[in-house]
């Protein structure tokens, strides 16, 4: 396995296996405290060229497992350490997405005191749809995080004709309506 990848670094996906038709999407987030756990929600924004939801349709999220077009779906079920999973079918990508941000935010987590900085760990990886092999793996990005309660972990972006990945690890202290407001999603 390779080394993971640190906060701002991109690969290109498409360019290293030209036959990649898919990605599973994996996120592990872990705490000693439950409480903060039991409360995570991990979503993914389908975003334009301006980094806007194309629209609340393509916020997928434990409400809203799957985008209208089914490029984007959140699994029911993680396997393999992940708290999380999102599958994406590359081809089926609307082409006015030029990026698909992967975002985790505790639910009401500014009004009960809890914050990202009690995770133990976050990270992020990406899976080959077609068997399953890591392609990467995101550095711990736990470690960076205190008071915020919502955090961009990566993303997968158009770039030349392929897809890229890039780990963001960018914390947002107002949570969901930080990150609502940045990427124009209605709550």
């Amino acid at each position: 396995m390779a080394a993971p990848m640190r906060r701002g670094s991109n690969v290109a996906l498409t360019r290293e296996i030209p036959s990649l038709d898919g990605v599973v999407i994996g996120v592990k987030l872990s705490s000693a405290e439950p409480v903060v756990t039991d409360n995570l929600v991990v979503a993914t924004i389908l975003c334009d060229e301006g980094s806007h939801a194309l629209s609340d349709e393509h916020f997928v999220f434990f409400n809203q497992l799957s985008t209208p077009e089914l490029s984007v779906t959140q699994l029911r079920a993680a396997v393999g350490g992940d708290t999380e999973q999102i599958e994406v079918d590359l081809h089926a990508v609307p082409t006015e997405v030029s990026r698909i941000v992967v975002i985790a935010y505790i639910n009401e987590g500014v009004a009960a005191r809890r914050s990202l900085g009690q995770l133990r760990e976050a990270s992020v990886r990406v899976l080959n749809l077609d068997g399953n092999a890591e392609l990467v793996r995101s550095e711990n990005l736990a470690p960076a995080l205190s008071t915020e309660t919502g955090l961009a972990l990566g993303e997968l972006y158009r770039h030349q004709g392929g897809w890229k990945f890039k780990v963001i690890g960018q914390g947002y202290d107002k949570g969901i309506v930080g990150m609502a407001a940045d990427f124009g999603v209605s709550l």
